[in-house]
């Protein structure tokens, strides 16, 4: 029976590691047959192995353990907090400086405004107002002021009783801050005195001295 895989006459022998029936180097008598070189097969990487393109390890929640930190980088972690604190310590401390500050010019502020108050007001009791007298008679028409004045009206007979003035029969009083001339009847103005103004006359007769509520006045002034 002859061998199908064996070389007929005048074919090479095929070497190892060809395809079979493909013609390769012929071998030289005494010679070792040569094998190809060793190549191991790939390995894929496991999901806890460094790729083969680089050394980047996959984290697994629950499995992947922090790194612990170095020496140097627990020191800068520590500065940095230290500055931190240190910086908002400040910041706080310049808040509440500007905080009693402004407390204080508002205190400041409102005793000067209290003080200013107070002058204002001492000012206006110490400066009374002035008012025009007038004196009238019954009808309230303006007469000549020595009707009202006292000494005319005593040295004419005259007296005077609840603000009002009698001479001969006929009444006369003063008007306090209407407007008119002579011979004509009094304009506005009160019959009763204002209380802290200086009254005078246009003669020039002060009928009252006004100031802090005090006044003092003629014993014909009206009242």
């Amino acid at each position: 029976m002859t061998d199908n895989n064996l070389p007929g006459p005048g074919q090479p022998t095929p070497q190892p590691g060809s395809p079979s029936g493909q013609p390769g180097q012929p071998q030289q008598p005494g010679q070792p047959q040569q094998r190809p070189p060793y190549r191991p097969a790939p390995q894929q990487a496991g999901p806890n192995q460094p790729s083969a393109r680089g050394n980047v390890r996959q984290q697994q929640a629950g499995v992947t353990k922090p790194r612990q930190a170095t020496v140097a980088e627990q020191r800068a972690r520590a500065a940095a907090l230290k500055a931190q604190q240190e910086r908002f310590a400040a910041e706080s401390a310049a808040f509440e400086k500007k905080r009693k500050t402004r407390k204080r010019l508002l205190i400041g502020g409102g005793v000067t405004v209290g003080v200013v108050a107070l002058v204002a007001i001492w000012y206006a009791a110490a400066s009374p107002k002035n008012v025009r007298a007038q004196c009238t008679d019954s009808n309230n028409v303006i007469v000549d002021d020595d009707y009202c004045d006292e000494s005319y009206y005593r040295s004419h007979g005259g007296y005077s009783s609840g603000g009002f003035i009698y001479i001969g029969g006929t009444s006369y009083r003063y008007n306090y801050g209407g407007t008119g001339s002579v011979g004509q009847k009094a304009v506005g103005g009160s019959y009763t005195v204002p209380k802290g103004a200086n009254v005078t006359t246009k003669s020039g007769t002060t009928v009252q001295r006004g100031g802090f509520g005090v006044s003092s006045g003629s014993s014909g002034s009206g009242g």
